[in-house]
């Protein structure tokens, strides 16, 4: 999950090296969404009777192949095809690893509680997208080959996570005979209006996460700060401070978790803009904290509503709709600001306008969410 955000600090660097637009650095961002959504619905349910090692296996060689991809083929073409390999590769793993870390739990502490495998699983999904940009533009600032050596430290940390997976005990006995089929997307017959709620609170939500892992690092630069370091920095505020809510708030009930959420991220995207209007550094990566906590309760209280409305055999499914939604948002709002830029408007009106567009998605989903409460 490090790996999959790391080349956030370095999207400048490529962009200074190739003379290549904003828009263009927005298409490589977004390939990764395109990745992240095929696997999702091709590959991420397979676990559940293949194997839970028979697809993380291959989903971590996928990354390595990504990273010898960023090495190797390091202009525009090969960082979008090797953006796409990433998300494929994620797409295969999250959910695999998150349930595979509750069977290893189960297996290893019989009887405890449930709340460590998720806690764990948290920090190291949302901690470890956070971490990846730190650590990458730590290495930018100091190595002098600055493209090349954080992805040679991620190819290591890779393959030391492959010796270590082969290690690691299978908790499901495969069962071959079971027909494969793609993961299906079910929205709740009787609860349509409170489930396309939750999805665009998603779709708001990652919105907000897709700039600071795509353009921040170049409105940063706009300002004076184009040090990697604080690139990193602002991709781990917003997604530490997203990992931290979840673990902290997350034993509150959803309506709260959602009241809680949307507030938190409608002020924090509201000090986001101010940052940008005021030029300012910390009102920026402030604001980026504050939504980014926000959003990882927001996140919780979505996946967590839609798992009440669903039928209880197609509560995979229709999660699978809430991700759908978030990986949109992830990729569509960040590209719309590539195109602006690339028709004239400024980074910063692109950035305010990113802004005003995400406080509407939060009021209109926590509107419709009052008038239609989440019930089973």
């Amino acid at each position: 999950m490090a790996f999959s955000a790391a080349p956030t600090p370095m999207w400048s660097l490529y962009r200074e090296r190739d003379h290549f637009s904003t828009m263009m650095v927005t298409v490589a961002f977004a390939a990764y969404s395109v990745g992240v959504v095929i696997s999702i619905f091709l590959a991420g349910h397979v676990s559940d009777w293949r194997g839970r090692r028979r697809i993380l296996l291959p989903a971590i060689l996928l990354q390595t192949v990504s990273a010898v991809l960023f090495l190797a083929w390091p202009d525009l073409p090969g960082l979008i095809v090797a953006r796409v390999v990433s998300g494929l590769s994620v797409g295969m793993a999250t959910a695999t690893a998150t349930a595979y870390l509750a069977e290893l739990n189960a297996v290893t502490r019989p009887g405890s509680s449930h709340n460590r495998p998720t806690l764990v699983a948290t920090a190291a999904n949302l901690g470890g997208i956070g971490l990846g940009p730190l650590l990458a533009g730590v290495l930018v600032q100091y190595a002098d080959a600055k493209l090349t050596v954080p992805f040679v430290v991620f190819l290591v940390l890779l393959l030391l996570a492959l010796v270590g997976l082969w290690l690691v005990p299978e908790t499901v006995r495969a069962r071959g005979e079971r027909a494969y089929r793609p993961q299906r997307v079910v929205v709740p017959s009787h609860a349509r209006l409170p489930y396309f709620a939750v999805a665009g609170a998603s779709f708001g939500l990652f919105a907000i996460l897709g700039l600071f892992t795509s353009l921040a690092p170049s409105f940063l630069a706009a300002i004076g700060q184009p040090s990697p370091v604080v690139a990193g920095l602002a991709a781990f505020l917003v997604f530490g401070g997203a990992a931290v809510a979840q673990m902290g708030l997350g034993r509150l009930t959803l309506q709260r978790q959602l009241a809680v959420g949307f507030g938190t991220t409608a002020v924090g995207v509201v000090v986001l803009a101010a940052g940008v209007l005021a030029a300012s550094q910390p009102g920026f990566l402030v604001g980026g904290l504050v939504a980014g906590s926000g959003s990882g309760i927001l996140l919780k209280g979505a996946l967590g509503t839609a798992a009440v409305l669903a039928p209880a055999d197609a509560r995979g499914e229709a999660i699978a709709g809430i991700f759908l939604a978030g990986y949109v948002g992830l990729a569509l709002p960040v590209l719309g600001m590539g195109v602006a830029t690339g028709l004239g408007a400024s980074l910063d009106a692109s950035l305010i306008g990113l802004a005003a567009f995400v406080l509407v998605v939060v009021a209109a989903t926590a509107a419709m969410l009052r008038r239609n409460p989440a019930t089973a």
